[in-house]
């Protein structure tokens, strides 16, 4: 994930699908980075021989956006990794195509479609990251509103919410919580400008994000929990981070094979897969995701997901208005929020 795509190689990824892919590729749309999906990759192929995994990583927004526009000509076979609202959506348009996994019958109850067209992999909590090497531990944020001190004016950087679930979910679950339920969104907006206020710079992708982070260039972030426990682990980034203690949003990220599936077979079998009880152990131990299946046995779960589980309290909301307010309340962002924080007097 560290070693994620650059902009430009990315945007040169993204002109390949007006080329003809190989009759046993299979193309996954994912924003789960290139260590993760190389690996599950290469373990998929081994099951798999005359399959050939190839991969676009870009942000869930992106991937909803692409799926889109290619509803006339579907370039992609499999969609692995997005917020539960994203799924939700394209199933309404018809962009998924229906298959029940084996695995469906563990899942809780709200994290699979009940037409069958995109099913959980992984519950991801939101959290609070900081730069160890300037925040002490004891002097870190320790809940959203804490993000607003003025301490930390000018010390916030963000990932570019647009193009990110995570980023939505986060801004999303803040304006219900703010305005109690969402009836109302104002008390949310104006969460946003002051959040705004604080914020440096919002960076085009994780990968500058992460990098910004350990250059000090900013000290506080709001991301996901995964990705930076897999950074602690994978470089020598000085960050970590803080589970809200208020209460955090949980997205629930799924996979789905896209309609029009040039190669059903193989994505319906890499959907297995990747649900697999073996593989969601590997993806816990391995890149720090958090299984969303409950028939697995706690004790083979990784110490950290152990001690960690504890301290994640679901934040409070709603389904439904957040799949119904949010495209509206991130446009009202983009348009009235973005960069307006210190202008409106924002302190």
């Amino acid at each position: 994930m560290s070693r994620a795509l650059t902009a430009g190689a990315l945007l040169l990824l993204l002109s390949l699908p007006a080329c003809e892919p190989a009759g046993d590729a299979l193309v996954v749309y994912t924003p789960h980075g290139r260590d993760m999906l190389e690996y599950f990759g290469e373990r998929f192929e081994e099951r798999h021989p005359d399959v050939n995994v190839q991969w676009l990583d870009m942000g869930s927004q992106e991937i909803l956006e692409r799926v889109r526009s290619e509803r006339q000509n579907p370039q992609g076979d499999v969609w692995w990794g997005a917020p539960d609202d994203m799924f939700i959506r394209s199933a309404e348009e018809g962009l998924l195509e229906p298959f029940r996994p084996d695995w469906a019958e563990h899942l809780p109850p709200d994290t699979y479609d009940p037409e069958d067209r995109w099913f959980a992999t992984y519950l991801t909590p939101q959290v609070i990251a900081f730069n160890t090497d300037a925040v002490d531990r004891d002097e870190a944020p320790r809940d959203w509103d804490d993000v607003l001190d003025p301490r930390w004016r000018d010390h916030v950087i963000i990932r570019e919410p647009l193009a990110s679930g995570t980023m939505r979910a986060i801004f999303s679950s803040i304006i219900y919580r703010e305005s109690g339920g969402g009836a109302d969104p104002e008390p949310g907006y104006e969460w946003l400008l002051r959040l705004d206020a604080q914020t440096r710079e919002y960076v085009l992708n994780p990968t500058l994000l992460y990098q910004k982070l350990a250059r000090q260039e900013g000290l506080v972030t709001l991301w996901n929990m995964p990705d930076i426990e897999t950074l602690r682990a994978t470089t020598d980034f000085p960050i970590d981070y803080v589970i809200p203690a208020g209460g955090t949003p949980v997205v629930v990220d799924g996979v789905a094979v896209i309609a029009g599936t040039r190669n059903p077979e193989a994505a319906r079998a890499f959907v297995e897969f990747v649900g697999s009880r073996e593989a969601l152990e590997e993806a816990a131990e391995r890149f720090y995701r958090i299984p969303a299946r409950t028939d697995l046995d706690p004790e083979t779960l990784p110490a950290w997901l152990q001690e960690a589980l504890p301290a994640i309290q679901p934040m409070d909301t709603d389904r439904e208005t957040l799949l119904e307010r949010e495209p509206e309340w991130m446009r009202h962002w983009d348009s009235e929020i973005r960069r307006r924080g210190r202008s409106l007097g924002f302190q």
